[in-house]
């Protein structure tokens, strides 16, 4: 099984650590909240030599700037240990989106216009960078940066794949190399 290639899979985060003795993750998410979780039965982990396991989903909660995560079958330390760096993986059906919200791999791939109908490029990659992120567009070798903003994101259409922005003042001749 090769969940990060298949639409059916999400890589939803990463696991950093155990946390404390009972088997706790240590968890970086990719979501800003858990709440996309806690309807969730099961998540995969994957390790980085590639193995895949299914384990229950017990809970998940906000701890600092990560999450901790309670998977059954892992009840110590030592348990926890073997998913160090493991990916976080989930069906897509198990997860829920709240209106105007989007997973980082529904964007990529997506065209972006601007709002005059100027074509700029394709989503390409997604950095996270604290309050928002930033979509990161490429058309051959031009590359712009477009913070993921209500003011500057318009409009996004997953099933044409396209997303209109209206930049502010100056966002693209801070793009330009």
């Amino acid at each position: 099984m090769e969940p990060a290639s298949s639409g059916d899979f999400l890589v939803i985060g990463k696991v950093i650590r155990p946390h404390g003795l009972e088997g706790l993750l240590r968890v970086w998410l990719y979501a800003k909240s858990e709440s996309s979780l806690l309807d969730m039965k099961t998540v995969l982990l994957r390790s980085a030599s590639g193995n895949v396991c299914e384990l229950p989903l017990i809970g998940v909660k906000s701890h600092k700037n990560v999450f901790l995560m309670e998977l059954g079958l892992i009840n110590s330390k030592n348990e926890a240990e073997k998913y160090r760096g493991a990916e976080v993986i989930v069906k897509n059906e198990d997860l829920t989106c709240e209106e105007d919200e989007f997973f980082w791999q529904e964007l990529l791939g997506v065209k972006v216009y601007l709002d005059t109908g100027e074509y700029l490029g394709t989503v390409f990659q997604i950095i996270y960078a604290g309050s928002n992120d930033i979509y990161m567009i490429k058309d051959g070798s031009r590359e712009i940066y477009i913070p993921a903003t209500y003011d500057v994101v318009k409009e996004v259409d997953l099933k044409n794949k396209k997303m209109i922005i209206s930049p502010m003042e100056g966002l693209l001749d801070i793009n330009e190399v």
